[in-house]
């Protein structure tokens, strides 16, 4: 019988809800392999502190399903809800060791917890977010973010950038390079044989024919129409505001936003609780939860670990379409 995936767990964050939904993850794991990559100390403690168990054995290759623990230590002591600029190190190495087991083939797939991005610029790292981390771990690969929530999927052309950056950035080369890791994500990763995708425009009623903005004229719908000419199906440039109707989303597999507050707040308002954070582009599975560390409610118990199942849920079902 064949063993199951083996899915990498960082949980982000020490001082933030990581290690808490992790924690209450443990309470309820589905049928698989899955291995944290944390502080051991931490993950009791905070086990602890909301009165749940938390038994795991370290990780050594197991074939048999259960919970693992790869150890890394923090570098200073954890206070939930209080940040510490000496811990951002921690939060790197465990995505580091991480994406070395899935590159060689000791990970099947990664799930991330939330990391704090402020703490680990703070800190002298320079860090836009997980996104673009694991791409440059993985070889600087070109990494596609998407976001899904059922069946609803939103894919982003550009992450985390200030929205003064984001026309400059938005080429033919960077739509052209984003469409296609999209295409084939869909197919190889999600099964889509013939994938419809909604690409948006970039201003207020997709340009309005030039009036307001001509990205959509000399960048978006000439990738668009050398695109479809080799077989892709596309739709655009759609006027954001009306992108996402729930009547013409029956037709669409996956919506481009061209910026992150285009896309990412309709997927928030259509399930918060269960969306998940996708990592196109990487040469292994990574998803993740789509909420950030939520400091207040660290140690209190009012963490909600759906985002969490959801992410692992997709990343098993991902392994088996590998």
């Amino acid at each position: 019988m064949k063993a199951s995936p083996v899915i990498a767990l960082t949980p982000g964050e020490p001082a933030g809800i990581g290690p808490d939904v992790c924690v209450l993850f443990a309470k309820r794991p589905p049928p698989g392999r899955f291995v944290f990559i944390a502080d051991p100390a931490v993950l009791h403690s905070r086990a602890k502190a909301l009165g749940l168990p938390f038994e795991t054995a370290e990780w050594a290759g197991q074939t048999q399903d259960g919970l693992y623990l790869l150890p890394i230590a923090t570098k200073a002591p954890v206070v939930p809800g209080r940040l510490d600029k000496a811990n951002a190190v921690y939060v790197l190495e465990t995505l580091k060791r991480a994406v070395t087991g899935c590159l060689n083939g000791e990970f099947d797939a990664l799930v991330t917890g939330p990391a704090h991005k402020g703490n680990i610029n703070d800190a002298g790292f320079a860090f836009t977010g997980h996104t673009e981390y694991l791409a440059a771990l993985a070889g600087h690969v070109t990494p596609v973010m998407m976001l899904a929530a059922g069946n609803l999927r939103v894919v982003l052309a550009t992450t985390h950038l200030a929205l003064a950056d984001v026309p400059r950035a938005i080429t033919r080369e960077r739509l052209t390079t984003v469409l296609k890791i999209l295409h084939r994500d869909l197919k190889e990763k999600f099964g889509i044989a013939q994938p419809r995708i909604r690409v948006c425009g970039l201003n207020p009623h997709a340009g309005e024919g030039g009036h307001l903005g001509r990205e959509e004229i000399e960048v978006i719908e000439p990738v668009i129409k050398a695109l479809a000419a080799k077989g892709m199906k596309l739709e655009g440039p759609v006027a954001a505001d009306t992108a996402f109707l729930p009547e013409s989303l029956k037709h669409t597999d996956a919506v481009l936003a061209m910026y992150h507050d285009q896309g990412l707040p309709v997927i928030k308002h259509h399930d918060f609780a269960h969306a998940v954070n996708i990592t196109l582009g990487l040469p292994f599975i990574r998803t993740s939860v789509d909420h950030g560390t939520a400091l207040e409610l660290a140690g209190t118990g009012k963490a909600d670990p759906s985002s969490l199942y959801a992410a692992l849920e997709l990343a098993i079902k991902l392994t088996k379409k590998k």
